[in-house]
């Protein structure tokens, strides 16, 4: 079995440099939103966003004083031991909380009772993923805020809601969009996941907003041409950074899909934030580290 000489420091660093910077693919989408900005409040506000992530690098301080909710997406080829790993990762987060780089903000969902550490059940959430003749174990780590959350929609669609030109689609992140406000943190960008049922909506639309590039292009023509065409919808609304109005409500729209049922279209619309925290690693054999989303510290 195959471990990759993975040590407990080299974990506790992920989740520490996930924590204090955002992707360098969100930091240059927020500095083009500066210069494309013609309202000037929400230029204003945009400048401070950024100010506030330099001076988080100065300090070496969290982006946010929100420590989201962590996820980790494990991708791991044959042969593999992934038992250190696992039992790391939650301990790495509750010494992160204790070294103050994550507030405590981890509750049970029913009595609200907070154990002042970021322990708990399902914490972190770990998506393991398994590819078949992968030589590298890849370790992507994300906190996505939670107030973008409450703006999130889920919807079991039909052919007939989905409508020609997936126009009952498009209405439905329209109206999301507006409804949320400025609840997500804007500018934000938007997850969407297509397909399968409820719940692998719901993971697709996660994944693909906290581990694809934000700058990227989807594979498929099709689906490239309406993550395209739904941002630049959504920032022809008007809501602007904070909601305070102006010309970027959303820098990336990106789409995940599985194959569905006949009967059915499951459609989940997620929300993240500006403050893109997530810091991938891919361990190779040899020793080697391949840092993703960010430089390491």
């Amino acid at each position: 079995m195959e471990n990759f000489n993975i040590t407990y420091d080299e974990v506790v660093s992920l989740v520490k440099n996930m924590c204090t910077t955002i992707s360098p693919d969100a930091l240059a989408l927020m500095r083009q939103a500066v210069q494309n900005e013609s309202n000037s409040a929400a230029k204003s506000m945009l400048q401070s966003m950024l100010d506030n992530v330099e001076q988080a690098g100065v300090k070496d301080k969290p982006v946010c004083q929100s420590p989201g909710f962590p996820t980790v997406y494990i991708r791991f080829g044959d042969g593999v031991d992934l038992s250190g790993l696992t039992q790391w990762l939650p301990q790495a987060v509750i010494e992160c909380t204790k070294k103050g780089f994550i507030r405590p903000s981890i509750v049970h969902p029913l009595t609200r009772k907070n154990p002042g550490d970021s322990s708990g059940v399902g914490v972190p959430n770990i998506e393991y993923q398994y590819r078949p003749g992968q030589s590298y174990l890849e370790v992507i780590m994300s906190a996505k805020g939670c107030g973008a959350e409450l703006g999130n929609k889920s919807m079991i669609m039909t052919p007939a809601t989905l409508g020609d030109n997936f126009i009952g689609l498009k209405k439905l992140v329209l109206e999301t969009v507006v409804n949320a406000g400025g609840m997500p943190c804007p500018p934000s960008a938007i997850g969407i996941g297509i397909g399968g049922q409820m719940d692998v909506s719901a993971k697709l639309s996660r994944e693909a907003i906290s581990t694809r590039d934000w700058r990227d292009h989807h594979p498929d023509p099709m689906i490239a041409d309406l993550e395209n065409e739904l941002l630049a919808n959504i920032n022809k609304l008007g809501l602007g950074p904070a909601g305070i109005g102006g010309d970027t409500t959303c820098l990336a729209l990106k789409i995940a899909y599985a194959s569905t049922h006949t009967a059915i279209c499951p459609v989940t619309i997620n929300f993240h934030c500006w403050v893109a925290r997530r810091f991938g690693v891919r361990f190779y054999a040899d020793g080697h580290r391949e840092y993703l989303f960010q430089e390491v510290k």
